[in-house]
């Protein structure tokens, strides 16, 4: 479930970034495009010996994402 969220993550940004560069303008193309950003960190582990800072970790989500997790969920379905 992970993997097929994680994938999903990565088709649908590929696609927004496919409809950014082939689109023309217009209010389709802006609706495809606005996203929702929401961010998480900077998270520090501070040991004796070892550092570690991970972050900012940030998810962004908009229509073409979406269809991205579910074109990978419905290929991950039929698979199984």
């Amino acid at each position: 479930m992970v993997w097929t969220l994680v994938l999903g993550l990565f088709l649908g940004g590929l696609l927004t970034r496919l409809s950014e560069l082939f689109l023309p303008d217009s209010a389709a193309r802006d609706f495809l495009i606005t996203s929702v950003a929401a961010s998480l960190g900077p998270f520090e582990l501070d040991l004796v010996a070892v550092a570690l800072v991970l972050g900012p970790l940030v998810l962004t989500l908009n229509v073409l994402t979406l269809v991205g997790v579910g074109l990978v969920a419905v290929v991950a379905r039929s698979w199984i």
